[in-house]
């Protein structure tokens, strides 16, 4: 349960507002198998959900046993765009809950921010969420499971780690926000595996946190 009052929400972005985690995992998996990498689609979806890319370049560099080509993560990125423009849709819920949100709220993404306003853009999410509320992990090259990319969304809004809450869909962005000392909750749709006992409350709806969220001010 919410065990404090908060000021602020923090929302993570892939697979808590969008649902690109599928879509981006399924690029992944084809791009690297042109370089030997083999791992089936639902295991990588699991392995890489909410991990930075330095780390997944790094471990299919591992289980391959040779550097991957320079332009990679470029070129992954190209194929990455063309397949969230054609597919991308919000999670269930996302637009009605930020419709109905009276506290401040920003986003705070292990993504760059070119691929942060894509996601925004074409789920049509993007006038929620200024450029000034928008944080990437590439603002200060640290990824969750690192707080550090939490607590400088929290300085840029003005309040103190204490005072947020978190709502995350993977378990390093849940260790992120346990480790900055915010408050979290843990987006687990069903049918998905549940990764945490550590949040303050889970939910497998966005639209769960309506009625905790839509009417709550800062205290």
């Amino acid at each position: 349960m919410i065990t404090s009052e908060f000021d602020v929400v923090i929302f993570d972005c892939d697979g808590t507002l969008v649902d690109s985690e599928p879509i981006t995992t399924r690029v992944l998996v084809e791009y690297a198998g042109e370089f030997g990498f083999e791992m089936q689609f639902a295991d990588a979806l699991a392995m890489f959900a909410g991990v930075d890319m330095p780390a997944i370049r790094a471990y299919i560099e591992s289980q391959i046993g040779a550097n991957l080509p320079e332009g990679f993560t470029e070129e992954f990125r190209r194929r990455q765009e063309i397949e969230l423009r054609r597919q991308l849709q919000p999670i269930a819920g996302a637009r009605q809950l930020l419709e109905v949100m009276q506290l401040p709220f920003c986003l705070a993404s292990n993504a760059p921010h070119k691929k942060i306003r894509i996601n925004l853009e074409v789920t049509n999410l993007a006038s929620f969420f200024p450029l000034e509320r928008c944080f990437s992990a590439y603002d200060i090259d640290t990824w969750k499971p690192d707080p550090a990319l939490f607590l400088y969304a929290a300085e840029k809004m003005g309040v103190d780690a204490s005072r947020c809450i978190v709502v995350e869909d993977s378990e390093a962005g849940v260790r992120a926000g346990i480790a900055a000392g915010m408050q979290v909750v843990g987006y687990i749709p069903k049918g998905s595996p549940s990764w945490s006992n550590e949040v303050n409350v889970v939910i497998d709806s966005l639209t769960d946190l309506i009625p905790m969220l839509a009417a709550y001010e800062p205290g």
